[in-house]
């Protein structure tokens, strides 16, 4: 009998969520990631849980309506990594007139079913907070609602919910061989370790590596090819005092945003371009950071200038490739392909997907290899993420909570924290009365017993696991920082849990 009823590759959001679904179904699960999770396109995003505003002109009215849905859904189960957020559409002269933007989003506001989120209105920006940073030019535009995600740390919650309902997690784990027969059987290489699993079933959730498992791993013939798209973003210090995010036209007709990020930065993008290359270091090009420099330059009355770029980042889209020639009208729907052949294991790949439609992809994927097991029926839609058991309007309420708890917690300690853990706070802090209970102190607020949890209970082994995927210290951490971090994670990792 095979160890595993399923063998996911790939630990992005899309094989976190489909681990998720599974353990909760009473399968037994295996989920090799090669290494961090969320360390490729799932921790490349816009940060934004959202239908997909500009996919209606392209007639995507189904998967618009689906994130819509999944939008709330969301919110409701991790209401401490997903906050709403407002965000401004000022109409701009020559592109699309504001009647057009206002139809739009007279649709959005319908098609989701929304009801916690407030509906789209006409704001005058001359008299707006959110207009003092824009050129004058800019008078009115119409403000929406969306949600702000922290996507590496979604990714780690679905995993982390997974593993506790019985799923093995093992990230820096890479499958290098797989041979098919009435079961899987994948050789898999952990840090110089070889290692063999069987499962009943296979899962390619590799995302930008998606064709490579295809063809060089699983040996599959026939399968359809990823379409792969670059999508960059730049962070400058920050550009607004508000917590609203701009949605700004482009003169080609895409549209780009500027967000609120980090606390002290603005996160603008995203580009879409084909990418051919090396899908495991992917970069921005000149040509992308002058693209989004120009565009919010047409909005802002402070310019920016390549110089005053502190970040950039880049990730693969990998997209069912639909035929479009233009790579931001390539389809960001997902795409199931089941390969299931008489006397051998089934396999399914996975194409395309979006951060909002993760979990619906999960259920989609049970529906299409549900007929392999026995297993508990959906449930994902009403549970909550590890932290998440609280109300999406009560996030001042465990703010509150913590700071009357932990009173040595300053304003903004207490917020990234809560923003991080919510309930699972406690676990971190513990009985703590000083911050001299909580072991030696990193970059910012960043101590001993946070590292030690992450550690411990979310995979982090190495700085950049701690400072660009747990936490966004990333972006004020100076070498020096990495390396005490470093070596802490190493001591800790040495040391036997007790």
């Amino acid at each position: 009998m095979a160890t595993y009823d399923l063998a996911i590759i790939g630990g992005g959001v899309n094989g976190a969520a489909i681990a998720r679904d599974a353990a909760g179904r009473g399968l037994r699960v295996l989920l090799v990631e090669q290494g961090d999770l969320g360390s490729g396109t799932s921790s490349a995003s816009s940060k934004l849980i959202h239908g997909g505003l500009r996919y209606l002109e392209h007639g995507a009215f189904r998967l618009v309506r689906e994130a819509l849905t999944e939008r709330e859904l969301l919110l409701r189960s991790a209401p401490h990594v997903i906050r709403p957020m407002r965000f401004m559409l000022p109409p701009a002269p020559g592109l699309r007139s504001a009647l057009k933007l206002r139809f739009g989003l007279f649709l959005y506001d319908r098609l989701g079913n929304r009801k916690a989120l407030p509906p789209t209105r006409t704001a005058d920006l001359t008299h707006h907070p959110v207009g003092v940073p824009l050129q004058r030019s800019y008078r009115f535009g119409f403000e929406y609602s969306d949600c702000w995600v922290d996507d590496a740390r979604l990714v780690v919650l679905n995993a982390m919910d997974a593993a506790e309902r019985g799923a093995a997690i093992r990230p820096r784990t890479r499958c290098v061989r797989a041979e098919r027969s009435a079961e899987w059987e994948l050789v898999l290489n952990a840090r110089g370790r070889r290692e063999v699993a069987t499962a009943r079933v296979l899962v390619n959730a590799a995302g930008p590596w998606v064709d490579q498992v295809s063809e060089n791993i699983l040996r599959l013939t026939s399968q359809p090819h990823a379409r792969l798209i670059k999508g960059s973003h730049i962070v400058v210090r920050r550009m607004f005092d508000h917590d609203r995010g701009y949605t700004l036209e482009a003169p080609d007709g895409r549209v780009v945003f500027a967000l609120p990020f980090a606390q002290n930065f603005t996160l603008i993008g995203t580009t879409d371009e084909p990418f051919v290359g090396d899908v495991n270091a992917p970069a921005p090009s000149p040509g992308e950071l002058t693209y989004l420099i120009d565009v919010v330059n047409r909005y802002f009355r402070h310019k920016v200038s390549i110089d005053d770029v502190v970040w950039a980042f880049s990730g693969i889209r990998s997209l069912y490739d639909d035929g479009s020639r233009k790579p931001e009208d390539v389809t960001r729907d997902y795409h199931l392909t089941l390969d299931e052949k008489r006397r051998v294991a089934p396999v399914l790949t996975i194409y395309g997907g979006k951060i909002t439609t993760a979990r619906k992809l999960a259920e989609a994927v049970f529906e299409r290899i549900g007929k392999f097991f026995k297993m508990h029926p959906p449930w994902t839609h009403h549970a909550t993420l590890p932290g998440g058991d609280f109300a999406a309007d009560e996030f001042t309420v465990q703010l509150t909570r913590a700071r009357n708890r932990w009173p040595f917690l300053s304003a903004d300690t207490a917020a990234r924290m809560v923003q991080a853990y919510g309930t699972r706070i406690d676990r971190i802090l513990g009985e703590a009365k000083s911050f001299d209970d909580l072991g030696p102190r990193f970059i910012g607020d960043l101590t001993g017993a946070e590292l030690r949890y992450l550690a411990a209970q979310e995979w982090a082994q190495t700085a950049d696991d701690v400072l660009w995927r747990r936490t966004k210290l990333g972006l004020m951490a100076s070498g020096q920082d990495r390396e005490e971090i470093a070596r802490f994670l190493a001591k800790t990792l040495e040391t036997p849990a007790k």
